[in-house]
Formats: structure tokens, sequence, C-alpha cells
């Protein structure tokens, strides 16, 4: 494998399928000159709306809602195989997701299970995976319970993401309905999933956690609010899998007063800087991680090209950043005049190894409704 090839990555673009959209787009991008160019449609398939990939490179796992015989829909954990040379994908095997509205999907470092967080019944779920890529039923579907402060978002439980820690011990789960981070003891090689002691941490009253991430050298959880528009740095043990919050402070500008809701959240490889993303500011923000404490102070915030920026990834590198905007209408249906595609993208950014700025390189892709991006190195 040449150096050239190793710079090379298949990008899969989920997206929401109210619209033009028809599943699961595939793209490739160069990392060494930053360009991205569409390759078409990789699986077809109703909202697609979160994506694994599993880390032996062979597999793809996605949450979807796939329409009932009774009129309704059927919530699902969907496995594929990927064609390693052409990047396209064939369907596997699928199993309920375990709760009503999955929203997002994770899987341990050896991929022998996928953690499925259901934001409409408030429900994490955990399911093996078979070494054939295939997934069996799931062994545990835990109810979360309670509420918070904000009527109409925080009536009761909403699990918006589950993730693993990088050893595997624990999976946390950001509850965005109840202000918590909820721990889990992971068993992976048996798929199960167990409340931890203490079960989880409360979080400011209205935060609306969303998605998190763990710092990749030091004991740090950063996790990204939705509702408040915040960022909560939280200190990680990771021998008894307890939090303990240190900071918190906006993803916003102090002179912004329009309506905004974060999304999503990753950690440079370095371990230097956090990007954020904001979908009304439409923007990433930039923080500075302070040494030794892996505390934030804020670097700069990058208009995203486009609006409604939910999902964004950095590649191994640490050297570009891939921001997937939604658009106006994030998968809603908007009369025509409300729409505008060019809002629909995803956009590629450099990023300084010294500062963490972004800069816009000039490459992008139209996609509409793109809500997930994941890079896979090509062979």
């Amino acid at each position: 494998m040449t150096e050239a090839r190793l710079k090379e990555f298949f990008v899969y673009i989920g997206a929401y399928t109210s619209r033009q959209s028809k599943g699961i787009y595939l793209g490739r991008f160069d990392a060494a000159s930053g360009t991205l160019e569409m390759i078409g449609l990789a699986a077809e398939l109703p909202d697609p709306t979160f994506i694994a990939i599993h880390p032996n490179g062979r597999f793809l796992y996605t949450v979807s809602k796939i329409a009932g015989s009774g009129g309704g829909h059927e919530e699902y954990l969907n496995a594929f195989a990927i064609h390693r040379e052409t990047g396209r994908l064939t369907f596997l095997n699928r199993q309920p997701s375990g709760g009503a509205s999955p929203c997002h999907v994770s899987l341990d470092s050896g991929g022998r299970c996928a953690l499925v967080a259901n934001y409409g019944s408030g429900t994490s779920a955990i399911f093996p995976i078979g070494n054939d890529g295939r997934l069996g039923e799931a062994r545990d579907v835990i109810q979360h319970h309670g509420s918070s402060v904000v009527p109409k978002r925080q009536e009761g439980p909403h699990a918006h993401s589950i993730t693993p820690s990088p050893d595997d011990r624990f999976a946390l789960a950001a509850d965005l309905g109840t202000d918590r981070i909820i721990v889990y003891r992971l068993d992976a090689a048996k798929a199960r999933i167990t409340p931890n002691d203490p079960p989880w941490v409360a979080l400011k009253p209205s935060s609306g956690p969303r998605h998190l991430a763990f710092h990749p050298r030091q004991p740090l959880v950063y996790v990204i609010n939705e509702l408040a528009s915040t960022m909560t740095v939280l200190d990680w043990d990771p021998s008894r899998g307890v939090l303990h919050e240190a900071q918190t402070l906006s993803t916003l500008p102090p002179d912004f007063h329009g309506t905004s809701w974060c999304a999503d959240v990753h950690a440079a490889p370095s371990g230097r800087f956090l990007y954020g993303s904001n979908r009304g500011h439409d923007s990433i923000t930039i923080y500075r991680i302070e040494e030794p404490a892996g505390t934030l102070s804020v670097v700069g915030y990058q208009p995203v090209l486009g609006k409604w920026p939910r999902n964004f990834t950095l590649d191994p590198s640490g050297d570009w950043l891939l921001a997937a905007n939604a658009g106006t209408g994030e998968g809603r249906p908007l009369p025509p005049e409300q729409l505008d595609p060019g809002d629909e993208n995803v956009v590629v950014f450099r990023v300084d190894p010294a500062t963490g700025r972004l800069s816009p390189t000039g490459h992008s892709i139209p996609v509409s409704v793109p809500v997930c991006v994941k890079l896979l190195p090509c062979l």
C-alpha cells in the first residue's frame, strides 16, 4: 500500500430521506489535497441518520426508521458488508433497535458489540456482532427514567447518544431529556450493559446533553449540550466510572442573540483542540484544551458554509475537518420557497495544527439533508 493510497478515504454520508436523498451516500476524500468527490448511492435505506464503521473496516452499521405494514414506522439497527475495493455496501441483516426513534450507534474498540441510543423511548440497547458482521438480537435494553425543566423537550427521557469508554469497561449515555450522563458497566465480549454505581451524573438543568467525546490521552469527557448551547468538561475516573463536572462554557459568541442548538463534538487526535457544532449560528466552535487540567478556552468560530451542521468528523491525522450541513429543512417538510439546496452539503476545512483554527478549502459536495459523515481508509 503506497503512502498516497493511505491518504485516500471513503466517505459515508447518512441522510434523511424525506426529500431527495435515498439512503447512505459514498464519496472519496483525498487527504493529500483536501479534495472531496461524490461517488454515488452506497445503499438505499430510509433515514440512515447515524453510522458506525467496524474497526476491521469490513462492516457498517446504521440506525433507521422503516415504514411498517400498519402505516407507522419500525425502528432498526442495520448491518452492511463493505466492499473494500469500491466502498459499496451489501445488506447483511437488521434487528429492532430496542426503542423508538434510534438516533446514535457506536461500537466497542474490538467490534464485538453495537450500542444504540433510542431518543423517542429513552432507552439504551446493546447487540452482539458476529464474526460475519451480522447482528444478534438485543441482549440488554434499559429504560431511562426522569425529566427536566424545558417544556416539550424534557418531559421524559431522551437518550441521544451512547459511547464506550476508551478501555471498553464503561458506556456513557447522554440523555437530553433528563440532563444526565448515564454510566453503564460494559461487558463487550458478552454484549451486556448494567448500571454503574453511581449510575449517572447530573448536569445543569436545561442543558440537554447530546453527544460526548473522550480526550485521546487524559481522563476527561467533553459533553456538548444541545438546549443550553454549552460545552461541559467532566473529570473521568476510569477505574470506577465516575464523572465530576469541572467546567461549563458557552459554544456561542457573546454578541449572538439568535436561536441555536448544539449537535456534535470531537477532540482533535493531538488532544490540543476541541470542536463543537452549532445549528442556528451555523458554525463550528474551536476550543483550545489547556494543559494540564484539560479545561477549555475559546479560540474562535468558523462558519460552516451551509446551514444546520449536525455531525462532523476529523481525519485520523487531525489535518482536516468535514462538516455535514443538513440545511434549512433538516428532513422536515418546508415550503419550496424556504429551501435552499446550497445550504445542504458536506464541506472540507483545513485545520491549523498550531492554533486549531479552520480554513475553507473550497472543496465540498452537495448532499440533500446530510446528518452523519464517517471516514474509512481506502485499501
